[in-house]
């Protein structure tokens, strides 16, 4: 019987409790970094996180629980980092050995503030991982259907197949099937961006727009992907694919959406503050605006949502005003 690779999840999270539970469909034994020991007991003793999408099972014995990073980095063969954007430079910081020889995948949608990069980016220049070794994990996939079972399509993106194939094998279940994609940078890219645009559609709906308008937002919205990723990284790709397309679509219209949850409070007329106060999750969309509107000043792609969003959230002009005149720059 073939060895099972050594496999750690980096993330205390929904999405890092759903990589778990895919995982121990399949293998014997799943590595779990977590930083609340609280938590880490609450598994051990219940068999579910008890702040994350609770509804996900887990037998604790094949689960190696630890709170020391470098613990797991040192266990795994494969290191899957699901922590928030916002907060992955400190978890990184925190790691003492090499990581030239671990097949990193990173299952984070967003860029690294301190950097600028996106996260494939950072484990190539910043840690030292060869890029032939780095993967994207990526949707269209809400957390909370994993747990619940439904049935769920992922995206496993990387230059070396091999590494794509193994990765698909770990994740493949009765409830999740999976592609591979070439296309390293774009799905990372396309993973920040349908973020934003999610907040944007929940803006829309804080604001009362209708489905007509949703929709058309939308279709622009993919559009918008389209220039921006092909400013930073030109390759023959299918936009409409589910990685980009679907991604989008689901982020933007589920009610599981944080992104979408986020944009609707500031669209009521929330304060960017009160609404992440308010949130018991982050709202990743929130640090992808500020980046990706950073990069788009280079770039100078066409992208009017990305814009209103970006001065909505962080220059604090009114959302009313900025959709109004949004209205006559989409069709």
């Amino acid at each position: 019987m073939k060895k099972q690779p050594k496999v750690a999840v980096f993330g205390g999270g929904s999405w890092a409790t759903a990589i778990v539970k895919m995982l121990t469909e399949n293998l014997n034994e799943v590595g779990w970094y977590m930083r609340n020991e609280q938590a880490i007991e609450y598994i051990k003793e219940n068999g579910h996180n008890p702040k994350y999408i609770s509804a996900a099972q887990f037998d604790p014995n094949k689960l190696k629980l630890s709170s020391d990073i470098n613990e797991l980095v040192a266990y795994a063969d494969y290191l899957i980092f699901a922590i928030p954007s916002a907060f992955v430079k400190g978890e990184l910081d925190k790691i003492n050995q090499p990581l030239n020889k671990k097949i990193v995948f990173s299952a984070i949608k967003g860029i690294i503030p301190e950097s600028g990069m996106l996260v494939g980016d950072h484990f190539y220049s910043k840690l030292n991982v060869p890029l032939e070794q780095i993967g994207v994990i990526t949707g269209p996939c809400h957390a909370e259907e994993v747990a619940m079972e439904r049935l769920s399509y992922l995206t496993v993106a990387s230059k070396d197949k091999k590494i794509a194939k193994t990765m698909v094998k770990m994740l493949n279940s009765h409830f999740i099937k999976t592609k591979i994609s070439d296309d390293l940078i774009g799905t990372e890219y396309a993973a920040m961006l349908k973020n934003i645009y999610a907040i944007a559609a929940g803006i829309a709906h804080g604001l009362g727009y209708g489905d007509n308008f949703q929709a058309v937002l939308m279709s622009n919205a993919i559009r918008e992907m389209k220039r921006f990723v092909k400013k930073e990284h030109k390759m023959k790709r299918n936009i409409n694919n589910s990685a980009y397309l679907g991604d989008l679509l689901v982020t933007g219209y589920s009610v599981f959406s944080r992104n979408r949850m986020f944009g609707n409070m500031i669209g009521k007329g929330y304060t960017v503050k009160s609404a992440m106060m308010e949130m018991s999750m982050v709202a990743e969309g929130y640090y992808a605006t500020k980046s990706a509107h950073k990069i788009n000043e280079e770039n100078k792609a066409k992208t009017p949502i990305l814009n209103a969003v970006y001065a909505i959230l962080y220059k604090g002009k009114s959302a009313k005003k900025e959709f109004k005149k949004l209205t006559d720059l989409i069709d």
